[in-house]
């Protein structure tokens, strides 16, 4: 291999030519990546975007060296900082792509539950990678740590520092894995959807972090997201893909305003925006999930044994009538995923009370919930947690309509039916999780849920890894089935546009509270609270394809 600078690309930081991935052989297309070209100069930041499966995220790994099992890198050649790291079918040594992973290159990666360790704390899995590539000592190496925790506005850096990740919310999360990309200043910053767990004021943030990065050491970001408002404030280039194959690339401007292809204009016509539909009616009556004055409280101990409170949850309640869908929005650690966890019973609320229809069902013990559960159902922010990876995704869905009594025909029936609406193929139910990309992994958790006929089905952030396109796809499917089932749906999500489109009520949280809540129509368009207008004020805007659409995080 030829380890030099390439001739002809001496500003590129990353150079990619003719990359081509294959896919296993019963996969639905023979290449993940087919015959790609990019380049990233220093100091330039490359968009992707494209649907599920377009292999955004494949090209990604492979650039990282990190490929899946079961794909195959065939040809191409890949050039970083001037030196090359794969050529046809071959990377450089195992120990020099190490040693490159992090100081070289650092990658924010898309699920950040797979990212972390979940038996180790957030400062010691940071503090691994710099004891692996820097000299320096515990007490400089922790001074470091903190200093990049609270640089993307990580609460408490000290307390973070010593949690696991289960402790954090989903969007603290995702800054742990950021922290630890950019805490060694890499030339090349790779972002798979690295905002997809943040709310607006947080990614706003993280945005300006990743400029001043680019600023202090020319750093070139390739950045794949679906988030167009994200594109529209960060991008220099955009690049389309679509199934493996580039379809559009140039200019930002040019791209979101004036796209020459059919692909590109559905994907921007497919972005929703922020102005809420008008209201429908919603049936009255019992509501299905009842929450009054909901609180939780942990209670921690240190090594003395002394006791440490701290308040997740106060005072929140919340009703979900048949055929009525709640949003619940919020910055990340608002409150919001643990107020969705105590109206579903994984965490026992330590105040208030939660029903399910008639019946409390706050101080039941799992014994008794257990026959109930098929009542409310659960869709995750990670659809790793809801997909068992030793199992087939049709077994996994089978099993979960038949623990609540349907016949194993019947369970079979329904799994194909929903393939059906989740648009992907019925064989695609005797393929295992790893073999989907994360959106389609999403889709998969969804249609689980929906297999055991839930009264309620409460969404924690279903959406945020989907694109654009397969998001309003699962929106109009989330619609249908509601329309059909009569099913009320508790939506959490710091997707302000999707809570635009998709509630009919709206509740807004702030550090554990709820400040606002209302009709969507009337929060978004005359919100009450200051800490409404300005999560509002937050979410990017942008101007796509000659016409004024307003975008969100």
């Amino acid at each position: 291999m030829n380890d030099h600078p390439h001739p002809e690309q001496p500003g590129a930081i990353l150079d990619v030519q003719g990359l081509q991935v294959a896919l296993p052989s019963d996969a639905d297309r023979p290449f993940a990546i087919e015959r790609l070209d990019l380049r990233i100069d220093a100091g330039r930041t490359l968009c992707i975007v494209g649907e599920s499966g377009s292999g955004k995220s494949v090209l990604a790994t492979t650039v990282m060296g990190l490929i899946a099992k079961g794909l195959t890198p065939a040809a191409g050649r890949i050039v970083l900082a001037g030196e090359t790291i794969f050529d046809q079918g071959r990377y450089v040594a195992d120990r020099r792509l190490r040693e490159l992973r992090g100081t070289g290159m650092g990658m924010v990666f898309q699920e950040p539950m797979t990212a972390l360790n979940p038996v180790l704390t957030c400062g010691e899995q940071v503090d691994e990678l710099l004891r692996t590539h820097t000299p320096w000592g515990a007490a400089e190496r922790r001074t470091h740590i903190l200093a990049i925790f609270e640089r993307v506005r990580l609460p408490d850096p000290a307390r973070i520092f010593a949690s696991y990740p289960h402790q954090l919310s989903g969007g603290q999360r995702q800054r742990i894995v950021i922290a630890m990309a950019i805490i060694l200043k890499p030339r090349l910053l790779i972002c798979d959807e690295p905002t997809t767990a943040l709310d607006v004021t947080t990614q706003a943030e993280i945005l300006k972090l990743i400029a001043e990065l680019q600023a202090e050491q020319g750093s070139a970001v390739l950045f794949i997201t679906h988030d167009m408002g994200v594109v529209a404030e960060i991008a220099d280039d955009v690049m389309v893909m679509h199934r493996g194959v580039l379809v559009e690339q140039g200019a930002c401007d040019q791209v979101l305003r004036r796209p020459r292809e059919a692909y590109t204009r559905m994907l921007l016509d497919a972005v929703p925006g922020m102005t809420p539909p008008p209201a429908r009616p919603v049936a009255q009556g019992k509501p299905l999930l009842t929450g009054v004055g909901v609180g939780k409280v942990y209670v921690r101990r240190d090594w003395l044994g002394r006791s440490k409170h701290n308040t997740a949850l106060q005072d929140a309640s919340v009703a979900v009538h048949r055929g009525e869908t709640v949003g619940v929005v919020g910055e990340s650690g608002s409150g919001k995923s643990t107020f969705a966890r105590c109206m579903i019973r994984l965490i026992d609320p330590t105040a208030g009370e939660v029903r399910w229809g008639d019946t409390a069902v706050q101080s039941l013990s799992e014994g008794r919930l257990r026959p109930m559960r098929s009542r409310v159902q659960v869709v995750f922010q990670d659809p790793n947690r809801s997909l068992n990876p030793r199992r087939t995704v049709g077994s996994s869905m089978v099993e979960g309509a038949m623990n609540f009594g349907m016949d194993k025909l019947h369970a079979r029936r329904t799994a194909e039916e929903l393939m059906d609406r989740i648009q992907l193929p019925r064989t695609a139910l005797e393929r295992y999780p790893h073999q989907f990309s994360g959106g389609q992994r999403q889709r998969l958790a969804i249609a689980r849920a929906i297999a055991c006929q839930p009264q309620v089905l409460v969404a924690d952030e279903a959406v945020s890894a989907l694109d654009v396109s397969v998001q309003a796809q699962i929106l109009d499917l989330l619609r249908e089935i509601q329309r059909d089932l009569g099913l009320g749906i508790l939506f959490i999500t710091h997707d302000l546009r999707v809570a635009a489109q998709l509630c009919d009520r709206v509740i807004v949280m702030s550090q554990g509270r709820i400040v606002e809540q209302g009709p969507t129509g009337r929060v978004f368009n005359a919100p009450e609270n200051d800490y409404t207008r300005r999560l509002l004020a937050a979410a990017p805007r942008a101007e796509l394809a000659g016409q004024p659409v307003t975008t969100g995080a």
